[in-house]
Formats: C-alpha cells, sequence, structure tokens
C-alpha cells in the first residue's frame, strides 16, 4: 500500500487507515485480529481508535494485538480523547486535565509509552482552545505523543487552533484534522479542507463511505446484520437514508456497474484521491468486509467518472 505524508511533517501513513469505533462491541477479538493481520499484510501502517469507543474498549483490544499480531513498530498508532462517559452519560471536556489524564488511561489500556498521533476529538466552548492546545503541547514535550491533530473542528476552528500552535516557536504544531468526508458528507470542502491545506494539515476522512450507505447494502431495504439494525448506530446511518443519499448511491452503483468495481471501491477511491486528502479511515465489522476495501489500492477513477460523482453529490 503506498504511504502518504501526513500534512507538513515527516509522518508517513498508509494511505487507508484501519478504524476499530466497534472493536470491543460489535467487532469481537477474533473479527479485530483476522482484520489487523489482513490489514498489516497488505501494507497498511495507520491505526485509528479513541478513548471514548466502546468506553476503552476499543483500546483495550488493540493492547492485546500489538506484540501478538502486528509490531508496535510497523504501525502508525493514533488514538483521541475528548469524549468520554460518566454515569451513563456522553461527556465532551476538552480541558487541559481532563485530556492528559484520558492520555494516560489511553496508554495504559495500549500497552504502549507513547501514541504516534493523539488527536483531540471535538470542539468544545467550555474549555478556551488555547488551554486544550497546551495539552497537545505536554503530550509532546513530555513524549507521550509523537504527533498531534484535532478532529472534528470547523473551518474557523481549525484555522485558529493550528494558527495559535503556529504561532509561538517550541509548541506543538498540529499535523492533522479528522472529519467526515464522503460523497453524501462534502460540507468540508467549503472551509475545513482549504483551511488544512492553508496550515499544512493532513485530512483523514472519517465514514468515507457514508456511514456505509455508499456500499448500496440499503437499497433494497436494512439488512439484520447491518450497523442501521444495531441499537448503537441505527440513528447515525439513517440520516443517509433519504432522497438525497438514495440519488446519489443510485449513481455510484452506476459507476460501478459500467467500470466492473462494486460500489464500496468506487465511493473510497472517490475520496481517497481527493485534494487534500491524506487517508481515509475505513472501519469494518468484519475481516470480509474489510477485504472490500484493501482492494481498492490499483483503482484510479476516470476523470469523467469524478465529475459525474462530483455533479450528483455537490451542493
Amino acid at each position: 500500500m503506498q504511504q502518504r505524508t501526513l500534512g507538513s511533517t515527516g509522518l508517513k501513513v498508509s494511505r487507508l487507515g484501519l478504524g476499530t469505533m466497534t472493536w470491543g462491541r460489535d467487532t469481537d477479538e477474533h473479527e479485530a485480529r483476522d482484520q489487523l493481520i489482513a490489514f498489516s499484510e497488505k501494507g497498511g501502517t495507520l491505526l485509528d481508535t479513541a478513548a471514548g469507543y466502546g468506553d476503552g474498549a476499543s483500546e483495550e483490544l488493540i493492547g492485546t494485538l500489538i506484540g501478538d499480531v502486528v509490531a508496535r513498530d510497523d504501525i502508525v498508532l493514533a488514538t483521541k480523547a475528548g469524549i468520554s462517559r460518566r454515569s451513563g452519560e456522553r461527556v465532551l471536556d476538552t480541558s487541559r486535565g481532563h485530556l492528559l489524564t484520558a492520555l494516560d488511561a489511553s496508554l495504559k489500556r495500549l500497552g504502549v509509552d507513547h501514541v504516534d498521533l493523539w488527536q483531540v476529538h471535538v470542539w468544545t466552548d467550555e474549555a478556551p482552545v488555547e488551554e486544550t492546545l497546551t495539552a497537545l503541547d505536554l503530550a509532546v514535550s513530555s513524549g507521550r505523543a509523537s504527533y498531534v491533530g484535532i478532529s472534528n473542528y470547523a473551518g474557523w476552528q481549525t484555522a485558529q487552533a493550528a494558527t495559535w500552535q503556529r504561532a509561538v516557536p517550541g509548541r506543538a504544531t498540529l499535523a492533522s484534522t479528522q472529519v467526515e468526508y464522503s460523497l453524501l458528507a462534502r460540507g468540508v470542502e467549503h472551509e475545513v479542507l482549504p483551511a488544512a491545506a492553508a496550515l499544512g494539515l493532513g485530512v483523514l476522512p472519517w465514514s468515507p463511505l457514508g456511514r456505509g450507505v455508499l456500499t448500496g447494502k440499503y437499497r433494497s431495504g436494512t439488512p439484520s446484520d447491518s450497523r442501521a439494525a444495531s441499537p448503537h448506530f441505527a440513528g447515525f446511518v439513517n440520516n443517509y437514508l433519504d432522497e438525497r443519499g438514495r440519488g446519489i448511491v443510485e449513481s455510484v452503483v452506476r459507476a460501478a456497474e459500467g467500470l466492473g468495481w462494486t460500489p464500496l471501491e468506487v465511493a473510497l477511491v472517490w475520496v481517497r484521491d481527493r485534494p487534500g486528502v491524506t487517508a481515509p479511515i475505513v472501519g469494518a465489522r468484519t475481516a470480509a468486509q474489510l477485504d472490500g476495501a484493501l482492494a481498492v489500492e490499483d483503482r484510479t477513477l476516470p476523470a469523467e467518472i469524478i465529475d459525474a460523482l462530483d455533479d450528483v453529490s455537490g451542493d
């Protein structure tokens, strides 16, 4: 698998990342092991998780696989902090104290002394941005993180955070931003992607398959083993099962039929090769599902297909 440089840093990552949001909950240890083996055998290196995934279960599972399935030095280990649960309720906290405590807990669950990329999972108004960013500085200066980034920031938030970190020598400059980006979610093209390009941030799209909708699996209903059938993700997926979504999916299916590809391959290659994108983060429930994503390495969309998909999915 080809490697790409993350933003303006020297960190190189595979041009597809492996997402682990369902690991430890909907994806068990055996499936996770099979996914990581398949990903590594194809040359994949970027492994993305978060403290909030399964309330730490994803990180714990990864910790059991590092050194067993894959060597620590063979992966780019990325995690996030800022979303957690307290008394069963989802809590957003980007204060310096919470973030650093969460980082230490992540390192313990992962069984490592540092992560390669540590990201603030979400923006909040409760903590001053300069306080949040100080946590990133401390993570790098203490050796607990090699690089730092942000996630789910709006365009102006991205620009503010990245500029703040560049303003004074010695601060940890931002390496990346992780945002939702797919044919069904192109809003980041207006401000986030230009800000990232101007300030040297690599872009890591999450849900590049439109929360699974762009695979075409929901064209004739909701499969019983799909995310839309899961109590955890039904609302998450249903947002794209509307008239606009159906029209885009049908265009993807037609393009796939004409190329002899799968809809998954068309949708994933489209976002992987967008300007500014470093590596889409692909999440799969099973190793069989992941195999479909790993098959795109040698795929390139013809210009006329890209133009047609741009037209049908644009605002």
